[in-house]
Order: C-alpha cells, then structure tokens, then sequence
C-alpha cells in the first residue's frame, strides 16, 4: 500500500466511518494539534539523558501520556454518531486521575511557587513548555468543537491537566540541571 492515497487533494480528509469533511475542519483542527502535541511531546522525550538524575520518572511518564495523546486523536476522528464510535478508545475519569497522580508525584520534588516563571530554562523545559502552549492551544480547541458537536466531557479535562503536568514537568526539568526558574517580573523594559 502506497504512504500517499491522493483522496486528500480537494482539501478534504475521511473520518473513522467514512464521513469526509474539510481539511480546516474545526473537529480536524482540533485532532491535527492533539497529534501536534503528541510530536512535542516526543521531541521533549528526546531530550531526556536516559542516566539524568530526577528525570527518570519524566521519561517513563512520556510512552504513556502519548499513547493516550493518540487514543484522544482517534477519539476525535471519529464522531460519537460514527459506525465505528464503539471501536474506539475515548478518555475518561479514570486517565484523568492517572495524570493528576503524575502531577502530584512530579510536583512535590519542585520548590512550592512563589512567582511567575518565564517558560525556559535547560532545553528539555522549554521544550516542555512548548507541548505545555500546544496542549493549552488543543484544549481550546476541543472546547470550540464543542460548542457544536459532541465531544468526550473527559477529553477537555485531560487536556487542562496534561498541560498542568507538562509545567510541573518543565519545573522538574531545570530543577534536576541546577537551573533555577526565571521570574517573570512584571513592567520592566529591555536591560
């Protein structure tokens, strides 16, 4: 079977089930940056040193959060009308407590906040920071498409915490380099 099908060149895209749709499709949009997150995500995991001290758990969390990052896009590719609505996996409470656990466990080794902290740091908490912009960029998203079609409640709330997590993690990130947060100080100019 050939990577390119070609049935995409009028500028639509199928669905699970068959149902084709535009390509700017807000519940397309919406799928398309649930897998660009995904990518961020990968690109942070990439960035871990496999022997970082304090990082180990990062990385075991990273296979976990985007396997359920794809089941989330697959969720959203196919409508809850679709013929093969019942073939999917869909989130639910249970994943969102999984993620609240993670926050919780990656949280408590960070220093309690004091401030505002500018996203950056060591190269893995930006990157962290960056799938932090992207999942709060899905997240709206999810909650546009809901506003017309049916969405998994779950989904939205998975979302808010992943991008709580991804900050805890951005957090952790600089803490394990011995690189302190940068404060975001409000109404200063340049140097």
């Amino acid at each position: 079977m050939k990577l390119y099908t070609k049935t995409g060149d009028d500028g639509t895209t199928g669905l699970f089930g068959g149902d084709r749709v535009g390509k700017d499709h807000p519940r397309v949009e919406a799928y398309g940056t649930v897998d660009e997150l995904n990518a961020a995500v990968g690109l942070a995991a990439a960035a871990v040193d496999p022997g970082s001290a304090g990082l180990d758990r990062i990385a075991a969390i990273f296979s976990s959060l985007q396997s359920r990052l794809l089941d989330l896009g697959a969720d959203l590719a196919t409508p809850a009308g679709s013929k093969h609505a019942g073939k999917v996996a869909r989130l639910d409470a249970g994943h969102v407590g999984e993620v609240e656990g993670w926050i919780d466990e990656i949280d408590a080794a960070n220093e309690p906040m004091t401030h505002f902290v500018l996203p950056g740091g060591t190269d893995l908490a930006a990157r962290l920071h960056l799938a932090r912009t992207i999942c709060r960029r899905a997240e709206r998203l999810l909650v546009t498409l809901g506003g017309s079609e049916t969405v998994t409640p779950e989904a939205i709330v998975y979302l808010n915490r992943v991008s709580d997590l991804l900050f805890a993690m951005a957090r952790l990130a600089n803490l394990a380099a011995g690189v302190a947060d940068v404060p975001w100080v409000p109404g200063k100019g340049g140097p």
